[in-house]
């Protein structure tokens, strides 16, 4: 949201800023409307430019030591209400919708003054759900075979984890919880299809040790999300080599039987997010896995199975289907014409509201062996 924290085309971000700025606007009209205010109506209006600025706000404190525990109060109030006005502006919209169709029929209207209250009880009700929701991390479990693993292949199970944005709102107690999960997973392999962080470095303080002390046998291997530019590419990149994650930046590696080829988000580097670069070495015969942190698919796969994320499945129901306008696959796995599989995790934190609305977070446990 913050534009020092986005490089998206200036076109893209004033419109997604007016669409903010119009449920913030929204959410004050009704509050004006129907509760009747007088006197006083000048205050939710108020409220609405403070929230739509708001975040901007806070991108500066967060790039300010100074402004270490203001900046986690304001993200959770700023980002809360972020997440309550998204519910407010769709329960509303829906129950508005609804008391149209009755009226079609020729009954009497719902929207009295009462209704504001109705709005929000449901709201709140959602956001504490979703609040909850974001917390219970689930494991979701994956197997995929093929001849063209090795003979010999004694199967590897590798765990995938995305989009965790460790910083202001996600720190150290989240991160214990995450890793306890993937301990009692036992995984040959841990990756990390970006997003690992979204804070300055002083918001990470103690987090990579934790990281560090995981040590699978087949290794540890990351690549680059969006936001790891946007908090600060130097500082993501030294906190992913003190978790002890080897980045993968437009390279391939061969562990445990197979080919790993990873690249940037071509928010970090448009050189090393070149897949077709990547790839054109790696003999046909090999089995590869393809990290790629937005699930964008190449027309002529050269892959056997991509890893990707970004998505969250629209983290908050029902901006999932605006999601998937841009990236068909949002979640979950797919079988590509040829052959290819893509799988799209959820996420395992979140960005932004503290919620997850009929998107749980999740790990995954891929289990890859032979037929």
């Amino acid at each position: 949201m913050p534009a020092g924290r986005n490089k998206r085309s200036p076109a893209r971000f004033v419109l997604i800023l007016l669409m903010y700025a119009g449920i913030q606007f929204y959410v004050a009209d009704k509050a004006i409307g129907m509760l009747g205010v007088t006197g006083w109506d000048w205050l939710p209006g108020l409220w609405a430019v403070a929230m739509v600025f708001a975040p901007f706000l806070l991108w500066w404190l967060e790039n300010r030591t100074e402004y270490h525990v203001l900046s986690v109060i304001g993200a959770w109030v700023i980002y809360g209400w972020m997440g309550f006005s998204f519910l407010f502006f769709w329960v509303g919209l829906a129950l508005s919708c609804y008391d149209w169709l009755i009226r079609q029929a020729g009954q009497n209207s719902l929207l009295a003054p009462s209704t504001f209250v109705t709005i929000a009880s449901i709201s709140i009700a959602a956001w504490l759900y979703g609040f909850m929701a974001a917390r219970r991390v689930r494991v979701e479990r994956v197997a995929i075979t093929s001849n063209k693993l090795p003979p010999d292949f004694p199967g590897l199970r590798i765990v995938q984890i995305s989009d965790l944005h460790l910083g202001v709102l996600i720190g150290r107690q989240r991160l214990e919880r995450v890793l306890k999960r993937i301990r009692e997973l036992a995984p040959d392999m841990l990756i990390s299809t970006g997003d690992l962080v979204d804070a300055q470095a002083h918001f990470l303080d103690g987090l990579a040790v934790h990281f560090a002390a995981l040590n699978p046998p087949g290794g540890k291997f990351a690549v680059t999300g969006n936001h790891e530019r946007y908090a600060g590419l130097e500082h993501a990149l030294d906190f992913h080599a003190r978790s002890g994650f080897r980045l993968l930046r437009g390279e391939s590696v061969e562990v445990a039987g197979i080919v790993l080829a990873g690249v940037d988000d071509p928010a970090v580097s448009a050189m090393t997010s070149d897949e077709t670069k990547v790839l054109a070495d790696i003999s046909g015969d090999r089995y590869v896995i393809l990290l790629k942190h937005q699930p964008r698919i190449a027309s002529q796969p050269r892959f056997d199975l991509q890893l990707s994320g970004h998505t969250h499945r629209g983290q908050i129901f029902p901006f999932g289907m605006l999601v998937k306008m841009v990236y068909p696959v949002i979640a979950g796995l797919h079988v590509l014409p040829g052959g290819a599989r893509i799988y799209v995790s959820r996420g395992t934190g979140t960005w932004g509201p503290p919620i997850r609305i009929f998107s749980p977070p999740e790990i995954t446990l891929i289990e890859l062996q032979r037929p």
